[in-house]
Parts: C-alpha cells; structure tokens; sequence
C-alpha cells in the first residue's frame, strides 16, 4: 500500500506530533508499505531552521525507509496565536500543493491537532480521489478554548463547525482516547467510522536491568 501521510513535524525535531509519526511511518515500512510524509522544515520549537537544513519549496530524503518530502513554511517559534496560524495556514497550502505532484498514494492520512494540517488531508483526499484518515489526538478548537487561548467566539463556533465537516468527510478517525470517540459520535458522527488506538511504547526500548540495590533501600521498596 502507498500511503501518504501529512504531519507539520517530523524528526529531527523531537516534539510528540514528530515522534509519533515516525514510529508509526516506520512500523509501515517494515510490514511492507510504501510511505511518504510531508512535513516542514525542522525548526520546532524555537522558529530556528536546524543546521544542514534550509526552507525550500521542496526537499527530499530517506529516513529509515521512509519518504520524507519537505515544503516551505512561514518558520515560526512556537508562541504567539497569529504567527503560529500563519505557520499552520502556509504548511497546509505547501503541502497541498506539492502532494499533487507525488505518486497517487492508495490512502491520505492528516494528523491534528494541527487542524489546518487535516484540512489539507481533505482537500488532497478530494484532489486525488483518495480515502482520507483523520488522526485525531485533540479537539481542536476545543481545546484552545479550555486553555484560555480563545474565548468562545463566532470564529470558534465557525472552526467547530469545520472540523465536523472534516469529521463527517473522513473515511476513518482513528482517535487517541474513548472520550472522544465518545465526544464525536454523541455530536453525529457515526461511531462504525472511528477508531481508538491509545498511545503506546517501544518495549524494545525498556529492558529489565539488574535491581538497584541501593535505591530500592533508599525508597523502601
């Protein structure tokens, strides 16, 4: 299967949207997929462009097997409402732009909660007469308003209703928790389309070593 799959950060950067998806992307690969990731210049989260990269319109490289087409991005540190959105706005127009030139993939995945990044799935999925998959790891805009970066406004409900059309439109929302599959259906997305996968790990990372003698004194246990 050819899947291509929109992220707005992948490593080197090192936040969870990046490391989740190079997990995944590289658990496809092994099982025998052909995957593809468009994603931004690293730059996360100072706005700094990492060295032995620059913001092109369009870069490519492997990484453990693994397709990795960069775009151009206005780059940003991570701050600031206005700055960020026009981050969000220009990766999604890039990346749009150049997955219509890449091999037709058989399915288009768009991780949020990057919500201008899902748009992009969407409108790709339409352009290219592909089944979109919405990951779903936060409600957005929900959740800016239960931070207090947003006040309920005629924008958030305008946002809300958008991201339910993106819902509705997905063939698949594979979500991170039951409560919002929960949230989702009970607002009329039909539950048969979503799916909850919750966060893992890579057990071969965590060993049983030899018991730490003088810290299992030190704590009792």
């Amino acid at each position: 299967m050819r899947i291509l799959f929109l992220s707005d950060n992948f490593p080197p950067e090192t936040n969870a949207p990046a490391t989740r998806t190079y997990e995944h992307t590289k658990h496809w690969v092994q099982a025998g997929h052909q995957v593809t990731v468009v994603t931004g210049v690293p730059n996360f989260p100072k706005g700094r462009v990492f060295e032995g990269y620059k913001n092109r319109l369009f870069q490519r490289e492997w990484i453990d097997g693994i397709e990795v087409v960069r775009v151009w991005t206005y780059v940003t540190a991570n701050e600031g409402f206005l700055k960020r959105t026009l981050d969000y706005i220009s990766f999604m127009v890039s990346a749009v732009v150049a997955a219509i030139f890449l091999p037709k993939p058989d399915v288009i995945v768009a991780t949020s909660p990057q919500f201008f990044t899902a748009v992009a799935g969407h409108l790709l999925a339409r352009l290219r007469r592909r089944p979109f998959v919405f990951e779903l790891r936060d409600l957005w805009p929900d959740s800016i308003v239960a931070v207090g970066a947003m006040q309920d406004s005629w924008l958030i409900r305008l946002l809300h209703r958008w991201e339910y059309y993106l819902y509705k439109s997905a063939a698949r929302i594979v979500t991170v928790t039951h409560s919002f599959k929960t949230v989702l259906s009970g607002n009329g997305v039909p539950p048969d389309r979503i799916a909850v996968v919750t966060n893992g790990v890579e057990l071969q990372e965590f060993l049983p070593r030899e018991r730490p003698e003088r810290l299992a004194s030190y704590l009792g246990v």
